[in-house]
């Protein structure tokens, strides 16, 4: 098995428990809130500050910039006169790069199907769910969640701010299919099956690239 497998999501899903399953799977690491520690440890930012901004939208610097920066090979600790917001973007995109290179694993939001665009094997998926699976799978997870209501909101505030934070720093939209190699709904096959079927897909793909 030679693929990294980005899975975007939206709050509620299920795509951090379906990439636990996958990478099971396949005997590989599954990064997701993992991609803090290393961001840390490799940028010099904190992982309080790294928690607090990431997968925040931000206005307060353009993109342009940022972006020409990072492409005159600056890192995220280089550019000490840049906006928090941006240097912890640019500390998780250099962690995914460099974990990329270190053999197939499953990454967990943060943009990754961008930063990783210029790999060759990389499988893109975004899952989504409908709103009574989310909202059911939301309330085992936060038991504060006292009403159906109150985790509809948090997941309208969450999806919100990732759309917001992707859409910011990514060419490609959140969410939208042609943005992905695979939109799976998790509420059809639940969180087991809906990894069952991302893995026949990703076996289907390596077998076809031979």
């Amino acid at each position: 098995m030679n693929t990294i497998i980005t899975i975007g999501r939206q709050f509620g899903s299920g795509g951090h428990e379906i990439g636990n399953h996958i990478a099971v799977h396949y005997g590989i690491k599954c990064y997701d809130k993992e991609l803090i520690a290393r961001a840390s440890s490799e940028s010099g930012l904190s992982p309080e500050m790294i928690d607090q901004h990431e997968e925040k939208p931000t206005g307060s610097f353009l993109y342009s910039l940022v972006m020409d920066s990072y492409s005159f090979g600056y890192n995220a600790s280089g550019l000490i006169d840049m906006p928090v917001g941006q240097k912890v973007f640019l500390a998780q995109f250099d962690a995914i790069k460099r974990i990329a290179q270190e053999g197939p694993c499953v990454i967990v939001g943060r943009c990754a199907e961008y930063a990783l665009q210029d790999f060759p094997n990389v499988l893109n998926v975004f899952v989504v769910a409908d709103e009574e699976f989310k909202t059911a799978n939301l309330r085992r997870r936060f038991p504060d969640l006292k009403s159906d209501e109150a985790a509809q909101e948090l997941m309208k505030q969450k999806d919100k701010q990732r759309k917001q934070y992707h859409n910011y720093y990514c060419a490609k939209r959140w969410g939208h299919a042609d943005s992905y190699d695979l939109v799976v709904n998790s509420s059809v096959l639940g969180v087991e099956g809906t990894a069952k079927l991302i893995t026949q897909f990703v076996d289907d793909y390596e077998a076809e690239r031979g």
